[in-house]
Parts: C-alpha cells; structure tokens; sequence
C-alpha cells in the first residue's frame, strides 16, 4: 500500500513539474509556415471567391483545408521532434502540450460544422470565433510557452472580437490575414525570440 501510495505521489510531482516547465515542441518555423498558409489562403479567396456570401461553401472549404495544413504541418513537425529527442519526460510535455490545445481545436469544428450545416446564413461569425476559440487555447498553453505568449492570445481575443464586430465584411481575406497571418507571426517571433534564439 505505501509503495502504490509513493508511486502515486511520485507521478503527481512529476505532473506538476511538466507543467512548470517549458515546452520547445513548438518551432517558430513551423508556426511562421501557417502565418504564411494564411496570407496565401487570402490571396487565393481574393483571387478566386472574390464574393464569399455568394459561394460560403467554397470560401469554408478553403480555409478549412488551410486550417488542416496548418494542424498536420505542426503535428508531423511535433511528432519527429519527439522521435529525435526519445525520452519520457518530452513525450509527457508533448502530451500535456496537446491536452491544453486540443479542446480549442475540437470547439472550433463543432462550432463550424454546426453553423455550417444549421445556419449557413451566420457564416461570417465564424472568423471571429474561430479567433476567439483559438486565444483561448493560447492562454490554455500560456503555462508550458514563454510568457510573451500570453501577449499573443490577448492579440487572438482582440481581434476576434473585433471580426465579430464586423458583420458580414468578416468574410473579407483581410480579417482572416489579419488574426491569423499576423497572429501566428507574431507568435512565431516570440517562439524565436524567446525560446530558440540562444540555440543559435
């Protein structure tokens, strides 16, 4: 009994460490690679769905597909991370990392097939709370990230609401560009600027 009893203190200490420590999973490339998915993402809706109330179905499976890019580019970057590195505790972190993010992800697919499927009408809302939706995993992960970060869901959050604000002009690639381009750039530099510059 008190060796199960230690056993279970033990993994609680080590649960609370990984959560004071800070995770390098993240790589400032990778995230300045999705800032640059959204600004092209734009430039394709400027080109191509130049009225999106006119096309919604075109103008979501665009920046859905941008959006998976985006997730399977960090997923593939995360997972050969941990492989080169191969040790216990950065395959806690990793997981404790997609534990605080996850819910932010799935929120935001259920809120869009929701819209999407019952009121394709709101369709414009979904800039904004995907913005929203997406600070809030920032700030889920603020603890395991330099602090900085939190700097960056503050960003999130602003414009979300801000996109929310704008009614059906939402739809616009520059909202878009504008919370997700300069959002993950910017996150991007804080990765870089706190955490990787002193690799080089």
């Amino acid at each position: 009994m008190e060796l199960r009893d230690a056993l279970a203190q033990i993994s609680e200490i080590r649960e609370h460490v990984a959560r004071t420590e800070t995770f390098r999973g993240y790589r400032s490339e990778i995230i300045a690679f999705s800032a640059l998915v959204a600004v092209i993402a734009g430039g394709i809706q400027a080109a191509y769905i130049p009225d999106p109330q006119q096309t919604p179905s075109a103008w979501l499976a665009l920046w859905i597909a941008a959006a998976c890019l985006c997730v399977a580019a960090t997923g593939l970057e995360m997972a050969v991370r941990r492989r080169r590195i191969a040790s216990a505790w950065a395959a806690r972190l990793t997981w404790l990392a997609i534990e605080q993010f996850l819910p932010c992800l799935i929120a935001g697919a259920l809120v869009t097939a929701a819209l999407a499927r019952f009121t394709p009408e709101s369709l414009a809302l979904l800039p904004g709370l995907w913005a929203v939706l997406f600070s809030l995993g920032i700030f889920a992960s603020c603890r395991l990230l330099p602090r900085a970060t939190f700097w960056v869901g503050g960003y999130y959050l602003l414009s979300g609401a801000a996109a929310l604000a704008c009614g059906e002009q939402a739809l616009s690639p520059w909202v878009m560009i504008g919370c997700f381009g300069v959002g993950q750039a910017s996150a991007a530099g804080v990765l870089y600027w706190f955490l990787e510059r002193g690799d080089d």
